[in-house]
């Protein structure tokens, strides 16, 4: 079920409730009859901003919830995930591109989200995110 727009989908902090995730991607995607190419970009960011939100910001705690909402404005959609953790300094992240990080297992979440999203804006001291894409 896809919740209305104000409405928030709240889940425990497991990866197993990505599922979810991805399942209200995809719906909302189909609702307003997003692109392949813009479908892929939304599923990749989103879901990386709730991995983050479960394992660095709930420190994969499933007392803790992840918050992701959605907003439909004229030709954009915004995601946006929340987490109750203590937030991050989403300025000061190290470079994945850079030679001495790209054998690094984590710190390409930021990243991605900031190339496949056409905004991002981080509120909270890192707890929210916000992912907008534009629809063509």
């Amino acid at each position: 079920m896809i919740p209305a727009k104000g409405q928030k989908l709240k889940i425990e902090s497991s990866a197993d409730n990505l599922r979810l995730v991805e399942r209200l991607i995809e719906d909302v995607c189909e609702i307003y009859n997003v692109s392949e190419d813009n479908f892929g970009n939304i599923l990749i960011a989103v879901t990386e901003a709730v991995n983050n939100a479960i394992s660095h910001g709930n420190k994969n705690n499933p007392a803790k919830s992840v918050q992701i909402g959605f907003e439909n404005m004229e030709k954009k959609l915004t995601f946006s995930v929340s987490d109750e953790g203590s937030g991050f300094d989403y300025n000061g992240l190290p470079d994945p591109t850079d030679p001495k990080n790209i054998d690094k297992v984590n710190g390409r979440g930021v990243f991605l989200m900031k190339h496949l999203a056409d905004k991002v804006e981080f509120n909270d001291n890192g707890k929210e995110v916000h992912l907008t894409f534009e629809l063509n």
